[in-house]
């Protein structure tokens, strides 16, 4: 059973999100809340595997409450919701910390779906939208074209990836790890490397793209 709270501003839209989630029998919705301070709330009471977050919202957006369960210390896979396809939200709750990414116009299954990878402990992006972060990245300054063949990342090296996705910084993956900082360092520049990208945002985009997260 995949127990998920639902977090969204507009009434109307979070019941219809539980009467659809309710069809099925594999998820459970353990708690809704309005605005961010009473996501932080539920979310601390309910412990649910996958939390559905809005992006737009009183009190605190979807980005803070982001930042408020990482400081909580207990932070559960977020499958973020919203309304609009803007590359710069997508990349800023990638950098946040979020798991998945969905537009709200999407499809019972394609939810199911995205559900069922954040469980697991994979991320599900929204096809297509990958893509366009990464032309917004693009226009910002393109990177160097990559190569046809790349070198494949290391076990470790994977587990340091995972936790760039989530945002710690080289310090926190060293404790987490129990390796050195400069150890650290070095695997992060080792990504960089071989997925041929230029700073840790792009790794974890060309990871998502990948599906290597």
């Amino acid at each position: 059973m995949i127990r998920v709270v639902v977090v969204e501003n507009e009434a109307l839209v979070r019941q219809g999100l539980r009467r659809v989630l309710e069809l099925d029998l594999e998820v459970l919705v353990v708690g809704e809340a309005f605005d961010g301070d009473e996501a932080l709330a539920i979310i601390a009471a309910a412990r649910p595997d996958v939390v559905l977050l809005d992006v737009r919202m009183p009190k605190r957006d979807g980005l803070a409450v982001l930042a408020g369960l990482r400081e909580a210390g207990f932070f559960p896979p977020c499958l973020v919701l919203t309304t609009f396809d803007d590359p710069d939200v997508l990349l800023h709750a990638v950098r946040a910390g979020a798991k998945g990414y969905l537009l709200k116009d999407v499809g019972f299954e394609q939810l199911a779906l995205a559900l069922r990878e954040l469980a697991a402990g994979r991320t599900y992006l929204q096809p297509g939208l990958t893509d366009g972060v990464l032309r917004g990245l693009a226009s910002a300054g393109a990177p160097p074209q990559e190569p046809a063949q790349h070198d494949a990342l290391t076990e470790r090296e994977l587990g340091v990836l995972r936790l760039m996705a989530g945002g710690y910084s080289n310090r926190e993956i060293a404790a987490a790890l129990d390796i050195a900082e400069r150890t650290v360092k070095n695997h992060v520049s080792s990504v960089l490397a071989k997925l041929y990208v230029r700073d840790r945002t792009r790794a974890v985009l060309k990871a998502l793209e990948r599906r290597l997260l």
